[in-house]
């Protein structure tokens, strides 16, 4: 039991670390400033948009898997919470078993005889 749990925690670390790096690379994203002159405007102005192509792309994409990674959590989280709902049902249920059965055996013990 001690091993699913620790197995759990880690893929928990390990997906909380992959939305740490990309939002990290999300802020990290450089400025970059082309020097540009009225010869080579045009080639410059170029550049820059095809970085930002780039960079916008690979936002949303980063988006969307942290997006995913979300979703996964939420999942775990909700199994996780069941998992312990259906546990203290079962134990209830065995309790509540065991002091029906105790009753039984208590009225069958001091029963009067009717004879």
């Amino acid at each position: 039991m001690e091993s699913k749990d620790e197995a759990l925690r880690s893929q928990i670390a390990i997906r909380c670390a992959k939305v740490c790096i990309l939002l990290y690379s999300l802020k990290a994203f450089p400025n970059r400033h082309f020097k540009t002159t009225s010869n080579g405007q045009d080639e410059s102005d170029s550049k820059f948009l095809c970085a930002l192509e780039i960079y916008l792309r690979e936002k949303d994409l980063m988006m969307e898997e942290i997006r995913d990674l979300k979703m996964k959590l939420a999942r775990e989280r909700i199994k996780c919470k069941r998992i312990k709902l259906c546990g203290l049902m079962e134990v209830i249920l065995q309790v509540m078993l065991l002091l029906s059965f105790s009753t039984v055996l208590l009225v069958l013990a001091f029963k009067s005889p009717s004879n």
